[in-house]
This record gives structure tokens, C-alpha cells and sequence, in this order.
């Protein structure tokens, strides 16, 4: 059995537990044990760009001295935001080892990291799996039109993204795999609003409601995403968006690992769709997945 080492983050504990539940379910019937990186810590919440800001780097490289010392690589994600950060801060002890040394110097009760850890995402470890493979586990075509939505951090920068920055298709395949038909948008790579959210949630609401209405023009009938902040922005500000504007039509948010579970014929129940603020489960039923 394939094992992969795994970096939950916060929110995959808390207000994102469908999203790690339901990797769990799909992992299973894969054949793929996921190990939980042993001591983790928050992953440092969004590389930082100040080129002196070293301290806010430790999070990150703790979490790689984690899983060197379990001796386990690669080291996988599920949130965009986590693997963006880890990401772009193992590239940057690899490419300036004076960073590395004084990173390595600063947490000196700490084994050195030697920077030998990768960092991946599920969507590129299901890229690896052949299609075949993908397909033969398939008990419910989805028959869903969905919108994939890639937002910022998995694609970009370009070094970093799992993808085409301006064109991903790795959630699309994933999807026609699983019988669902993919809906192209130019908003597919367009940031949600990020933090925004805090202060500005006017904004992120309008955001929301732009995203969504061009989803639905272009005929889909949900969304599928990997980053819990923009499962936020795109669920929750939806209820907001419905508030002030009386035409817009709200529309079921997924990620994309609660639709693969679906396909899978894995119990809607353990899918955690209770946590959604759109409820998905009337286009559910309409299309006899629950």
C-alpha cells in the first residue's frame, strides 16, 4: 500500500474537517495509507514577501525538520494557502543558504533541516495516478456541470503553482474522470478576496456574487475548489450576496475531494455537508448522488 506523509494545517481541523474526512475516504479507496505528520504547527499563514523577515519562515521550516525527521518525503497538502507557504519557503532555504544556516541556527534545539523535504499537493499526487485507475473506482458518474476553481495560491507564482497560472486543467481532468463536465471561466484563477474577508466583507460578498453569477451564466451548477479560505469566501459570502442582491441565485461549493468521495459511492453522510452555508444537497438529490 502507497503511504503519503501528510500536513494538515489548522483548518482542516476545525472549520475545513469535510475537506480532510473526506480525503480520508477518498485516500481509503485509493489503497493510500495517509500518515499525519507527527508535531506539526501552523504552516505561518502566507509566505511572507519582506525579504527580511526571516522570523516568519520558522513555522514553515519547523514543519519540514518534522517530516525529515520521520524520514518521510514528499510531504503532501490539501489547503492551497498551506502548500503555497511551505512551498515558496523550502525553495527559499534550498536557493539562499545563508537563510537556511541562520534559520537552522535560531531554532538550535531543533535538528538541522538539510532541505531534502518536497512539498506536493494531493491534486499532483492524483495527477501522478493513472487515469484508468481513477475511473475504474467510479460508482456514480457525477452528471454534474461544475466550475473548477483553481484562485491564487495553487497556481502562482508560476515556479510554485501545480499548474498552468493561466490556464490549470489538473481539477478539470479530475472531474471528467469522475463523469462531472468541467466549465471553463475566466474568473477561475481570480483571487476571492483573501483576507479581505476581515474587514471588507462588502467587498468579498461582491466578489462572491461575481464569481458565482458568471458560473451559473456559463451553465454550471457548483464549484469545486481546494482552499478552505476560499470555500469561505465563495460559501458563506453567497448568503450575504443573496441579502442585497434579490436576482442572484446561490450555488453549491464543494472540494473537489467531498465530489471525488461522491463518485467513489462513499456515504453522503460522512461528507460533512452540514458545514456548508449553500446547502448542496437538493442538487444532490436532483441527481441521485445522496
Amino acid at each position: 500500500m502507497k503511504e503519503l506523509l501528510y500536513f494538515p494545517g489548522c483548518t482542516l481541523k476545525t472549520t475545513a474537517k469535510n475537506f480532510e474526512d473526506s480525503m480520508y475516504a477518498v485516500a481509503r479507496v485509493l489503497g493510500v495509507r495517509v500518515v499525519e505528520l507527527e508535531r506539526w504547527n501552523c504552516c505561518g499563514t502566507v509566505y511572507s514577501l519582506a525579504t527580511d523577515n526571516l522570523m516568519y519562515h520558522v513555522a514553515s521550516v519547523r514543519n519540514l525538520i518534522r517530516a525529515q525527521e520521520m524520514g518521510r518525503t514528499p510531504l503532501m497538502t490539501l489547503c492551497s494557502m498551506c502548500y503555497n507557504t511551505l512551498k515558496r519557503a523550502n525553495m527559499m532555504v534550498r536557493e539562499e543558504r545563508d537563510k537556511l544556516v541562520k534559520l537552522n541556527a535560531f531554532m538550535d534545539e531543533e535538528e538541522e533541516y538539510e532541505g531534502g523535504v518536497e512539498v506536493v499537493h494531493l491534486l499532483e499526487v492524483l495527477r501522478g495516478i493513472d487515469a484508468g485507475e481513477v475511473r475504474e473506482h467510479v460508482k456514480e458518474k457525477l452528471n454534474l456541470r461544475v466550475l473548477p476553481y483553481y484562485g491564487c495560491l495553487l497556481v502562482r507564482p508560476r515556479k510554485v503553482g501545480i499548474d498552468d497560472p493561466d490556464n490549470p486543467m489538473v481539477m478539470d481532468r479530475l472531474l471528467s474522470l469522475l463523469g462531472a463536465e468541467p466549465v471553463d471561466s475566466p474568473f477561475k484563477t481570480v483571487c476571492c478576496g483573501s483576507y479581505l474577508t476581515v474587514d471588507k466583507a462588502d467587498y468579498v460578498s461582491e466578489m462572491a456574487r461575481r464569481i458565482v453569477t458568471d458560473a451559473i451564466d456559463r451553465g454550471a451548477e457548483a464549484v469545486c475548489l481546494s482552499c478552505p479560505l476560499c470555500f469561505f469566501n465563495l460559501d458563506r459570502r453567497q448568503v450575504e450576496a443573496a441579502e442585497k442582491f434579490m436576482d442572484f441565485k446561490p450555488l453549491p461549493i464543494f472540494y473537489f475531494t467531498q465530489l471525488m468521495a461522491l463518485a467513489f459511492g462513499v456515504n453522503p453522510g460522512k461528507l460533512g455537508f452540514n458545514l456548508h452555508n449553500v446547502d448542496p444537497l437538493p442538487l444532490l438529490r436532483e441527481k441521485g448522488l445522496v
